[in-house]
């Protein structure tokens, strides 16, 4: 559960964290002492990937207690001004940015991340705060004039966007411990809702200690609920309460279908899996592209919905590119995650990583080569590059959730955007060339959310829409502006206007 205690002050302590820091001996649901002793026996403990040291430990919530939170936050009228919410927001993202290494040591403790990349993700988090402050103030109704047609009237239309009436139940993953957290919470707050939170039991450090920052700010703990347990046992009762109005999930495909299915009668926001292509046509610039592969490959330990998935090569430049790839990718340093100097940390835990493994295993069974790479060590798996991959082998018709990559080849554009094409899933993707009837061909014809053009496919604003189709979500974006609207009713009224 959140807590009102105090957020820690202290820095992280060596490489896997304080565990006093951020153990709560009291668990509240927004602002509401609850448990006691019994509470306390209910632990999950939260260890690093890389070490296996346990690095805190969190409440394991029983039904009862998500069911509280709910009927709270359902319960609770949020009256914050407009300046009210920009202003907690703008604060937050300055404690934020005051704490940015105890935010990176935290997410990189118990998710195995990098430094490097812990640390961007610190800076993306204040970024999404300073976007909601900012989408907060903004006047967000509509004006229609009614004396448009002939039988029209001397009236004017008017909209206003109002909370929902009911509380959201939000449930994020691990491969954003924090930004993906923010990416439900900062919109929430932003439109004055009631949010109940689950992270995933593997990351649940970085949401609480992001709720702890907000509660600094100022935010009226009503607002915010963080409830940490097993989703076996609580997952049904944040789909399924009675006071939730809208479920806004970031996972992996099956969970999604299941909460769709179990939903009922409300609002469902699914962003969900990605097997994004980065696609090299013959006249692109090998040395840009192979950058942006191996980058978009390993970023985050591939451990991103717009990792680059599979590298789509044009026969012409295969050889050529696939040389630069090896190089970069054996150049990419990978090991201790607290380590700044290391590019690439563990992936979440080694039963992934075992599954990266016997993926690869499987398509060189079939025929493919690896060229560097497929070493594993517990949680830590090495960055990966295999050719001679087909279409329909797992390793590239599956989502491989790790730093692997597949390098598939094609002859020309209509076979590109036919593989490209040729998954369950459409979230992103990236196209390399300079040839605008290319580049109009791939906007037009690739089944996907997004296409960056010479960019890896995950780059976006944290401000912009983001989210795909067919089994990466429903086509409803995410981005702090989408966000807003998902959250919200439209509330139409008239007036006489001559």
């Amino acid at each position: 559960m959140s807590t009102r205690d105090k957020a820690p002050t202290r820095p992280l302590g060596g490489r896997a964290g304080a565990d006093s820091m951020f153990r709560h001996e009291q668990m509240r649901i927004a602002g509401e002492k609850v448990g006691g002793e019994r509470s306390g026996e209910r632990t999950i403990e939260v260890f690093n990937p890389y070490t296996n040291e346990r690095i805190g430990s969190v409440p394991k919530a029983t039904v009862e207690e998500v069911r509280r939170a709910f009927a709270i936050a359902r319960g609770y009228k949020a009256t914050l001004t407009r300046f009210e919410r920009a202003n907690v927001l703008n604060k937050a993202a300055a404690h934020v940015r005051a704490r940015s290494a105890d935010v990176a040591s935290l997410i990189s403790a118990e998710s195995g991340l990098c430094m490097k990349d812990a640390a961007y993700e610190a800076g993306r988090v204040a970024d999404v705060l300073v976007f909601g402050a900012n989408e907060a103030l903004k006047d967000d109704g509509q004006i229609f004039s009614c004396d448009l047609t002939p039988h029209g009237k001397q009236r004017r239309v008017y909209t206003q966007r109002s909370p929902l009436l009911g509380a959201i139940s939000a449930i994020t993953p691990f491969n954003h411990p924090m930004n993906q957290v923010a990416h439900k919470v900062v919109p929430s707050i932003a439109t004055n809702n009631r949010m109940v939170l689950k992270p995933s039991e593997k990351v649940p450090l970085s949401a609480i200690f992001f709720a702890d920052l907000l509660y600094e700010a100022g935010l009226p703990p009503e607002m915010l609920s963080i409830v940490t347990g097993d989703p076996k046992e609580i997952a049904d009762e944040m789909i399924t309460n009675e006071n939730v109005d809208l479920v806004t999930f970031t996972g992996g495909v099956a969970i999604g279908k299941v909460i769709a299915a179990k939903a009922g009668y409300r609002r469902i926001v699914l962003e969900l899996g990605g097997n994004d292509p980065i696609i090299v046509m013959e006249d692109a610039d090998l040395d840009e592209a192979s950058t942006l592969a191996v980058q978009g490959s390993y970023k985050n330990s591939g451990q991103r919905c717009t990792a680059v998935k599979r590298m789509l090569v044009h026969k012409a430049v295969a050889a050529d590119f696939t040389e630069r790839v090896v190089e970069k990718t054996r150049a990419w340093t990978f090991g201790d995650p607290s380590d700044a100097k290391v590019e690439m940390g563990t992936v979440i835990d080694e039963a992934a990583a075992r599954l990266f493994e016997s993926r690869v295993e499987e398509a060189v069974a079939q025929g493919a080569r690896v060229l560097v790479g497929n070493r594993r060590e517990g949680a830590l798996y090495s960055p990966t590059v295999v050719d001679r991959v087909r279409p329909g082998m797992t390793l590239v018709r599956e989502e491989t959730f790790g730093p692997v990559s597949p390098i598939v080849t094609f002859k020309d554009i209509d076979e590109a955007i036919r593989i490209a094409n040729g998954t369950a899933y459409g979230l992103s993707s990236a196209v390399c060339t300079n040839r605008l009837d290319y580049i109009t061909r791939f906007v037009a014809e690739l089944d996907v959310g997004t296409v960056n053009v010479r960019e890896v496919p995950g780059y976006r604003l944290e401000l912009t829409p983001f989210g795909g189709i067919k089994d990466s979500g429903l086509g409803y974006k995410e981005g702090v502006q989408e966000a807003m609207k998902s959250f919200t009713n439209i509330k139409t009224y008239s007036l006489p206007w001559s």
